[in-house]
């Protein structure tokens, strides 16, 4: 059979692997009943290696000069691909989060197609499976496609099922909270395109003013003239070994409450409350965070063509995204995340970010990776937000318990936040490096304890699902002065000395009441 060229982005992807940050994506899906392995074997022939690039591997150019190119592995070895997994102890979630950990750092066989999924058979009384996957293959939006086209609505579906190839209409909102079921492979497409993390609001007016060239300059600029990321302990030299670790299920209906009452959406809420928990997190650690402190993500933003939703491939851009740590009031937080964002929602920040992923495809790999630690260095976390199914899904017939994966992070970036909904619930997952941030448990933790707080001033007579007990902290905090962060009548920020555990000073924390 004939080669394929690789793409310059998807090249670029290829290569920005290194010992200590892999570019594989992680899943992990978990079931409380096994699932039969020759027909999940099916389920994967049926409706995974439909898709040539599952069967195909990389070969790389001679000498090391132009594109790779994907050709199709003469010696598939279903051994390799699908693999059985044993728990060592009593198969619980904190067992399966050390080993989904441990895959984040081992390298794919370069001389095999670059996916595996590894079959748990002993998580509690079910299985999970853990995949991974080269991001070379594709980006996060079009892998979590793949994985979903293994589902059914039902229990009873056949295996056999090709999907769909319609098209679907252009994105036009931000965020939306998910409450349909997927019951295809197109639905879902149009479902995650539109309501990721962050979308392009007018693509075709964004790529019009890229060729005007006055906001691709712009773009350009803020991208490489940033300054390195606040220095934290969450940045510095990563290691090789990895940790995950995920929430247990939130309620949905929570983060919307807290939403409606702080005129926030629901990616407003998450946002803000990943924001807090960051903040909550170093705090524990003994650093201070003043009220100026703001720290750096990287945001993948889709750029898919409405006629690309059936394309592997990577067709995606990033954003950075200031995240205001020293904020601790959390409504003014969302506010200002909220505007933060509007930003750039019409600037072409994505498409000039993809633009330098596909000359560094074509670059030596020096460059490359020169190039690759420079934008690192500008960021401190990875962040996504993918919405699952709103109703449960099933797979082989068994009915999914929950599931989590985790884009990867790049050069020395340490941190990867991901949220994804699934069946009403909201699910927090951390990817980090060890060396960097041995506890990722604590980081989710504070996300709980900040969300309850913020509950809290909802409804202070309602206690939510999400409250947890207090978490002690490793560190005294240091003993931070803030600034009062109200507004005057003059437009300007109050110069009072905010009270001890406030966000306002003793004249302004008796004007501003809580919300209703």
């Amino acid at each position: 059979m004939a080669s394929e060229l690789f793409s310059s982005v998807d090249a670029a992807w290829l290569h920005i692997d290194r010992p200590t940050n892999m570019a594989v994506i992680v899943g992990v899906m978990m079931f409380d009943t096994p699932i039969s392995l020759p027909r999940l074997q099916k389920l994967i022939e049926e409706r995974l290696l439909i898709y040539d690039r599952f069967r195909q591997r990389v070969k790389e150019p001679t000498l090391g000069l132009g594109l790779p190119r994907w050709e199709f592995d003469p010696h598939f070895d279903w051994s390799y691909h699908l693999k059985l997994a044993h728990l060592p102890g009593a198969g619980d979630d904190a067992e399966l989060q050390k080993l989904a950990g441990e895959m984040m750092s081992q390298p794919l066989d370069p001389q095999r197609p670059l996916w595996q999924i590894h079959y748990v058979d002993n998580y509690g009384a079910g299985c999970a499976l853990v995949a991974r996957l080269h991001h070379c293959l594709a980006d996060g939006l079009a892998l979590v496609q793949v994985l979903f086209s293994l589902t059914d609505s039902r229990p009873d579906a056949a295996d056999v099922r090709r999907p769909p190839h319609a098209a679907a209409p252009a994105s036009s909102n931000i965020f939306r909270p998910v409450e349909r079921l997927f019951d295809s492979t197109a639905t879902t497409m149009r479902l995650l395109a539109r309501e990721s993390l962050l979308t392009l609001a007018h693509p075709s007016r964004v790529t019009q003013a890229l060729g005007v060239g006055a906001l691709g300059f712009m773009a350009t600029s803020k991208l490489l003239l940033l300054s390195p990321d606040h220095a934290t302990s969450l940045k510095g030299k990563c290691n090789v070994e990895k940790r995950a670790t995920w929430s247990r299920p939130i309620p949905l209906n929570d983060i919307k409450q807290v939403g409606q009452a702080m005129q926030g959406t629901v990616n407003d809420v998450l946002l803000a409350t990943v924001t807090g928990a960051l903040r909550r997190y170093l705090e524990q650690r003994g650093e201070a965070v003043g009220v100026q402190v703001n720290i750096r993500a990287m945001v993948p933003v889709s750029i898919r063509a409405a006629a690309d939703f059936d394309k592997l491939g990577n067709q995606f851009g990033l954003v950075i995204l200031s995240l205001p740590l020293g904020v601790r009031d959390p409504i003014e937080r969302i506010k200002i995340l909220k505007r933060r964002m509007d930003e750039i929602k019409d600037t072409p920040e994505a498409f000039v970010a993809f633009s330098i992923l596909g000359l560094m495809g074509v670059s030596p790999l020096l460059i490359e990776r020169v190039i690759t630690d420079i934008f690192a260095n500008k960021t401190s976390a990875v962040m996504t937000n993918v919405p699952g199914p709103g109703e449960p899904i099933y797979l082989a017939g068994q009915k999914l318990k929950s599931l989590m994966f985790w884009v990867p992070r790049a050069g020395n970036i340490g941190l990867g936040v991901s949220i994804l909904s699934y069946a009403g619930d909201v699910y927090v997952g951390i990817a980090s490096d060890a060396g960097l941030i041995p506890d990722p448990d604590r980081v989710i933790d504070c996300f709980r304890h900040e969300l309850a707080e913020m509950l809290g001033r909802t409804q202070p007579d309602q206690p939510s699902r999400s409250t947890v007990e207090p978490v002690p902290p490793t560190a005294e905090p240091a003993q931070i002065v803030e600034q009062c962060q109200a507004i005057t009548h003059s437009g300007q920020r109050c110069k009072n000395r905010a009270l001890p555990q406030s966000a306002y000073c003793r004249v302004h924390a008796k004007q501003i009441p809580l919300p209703a």
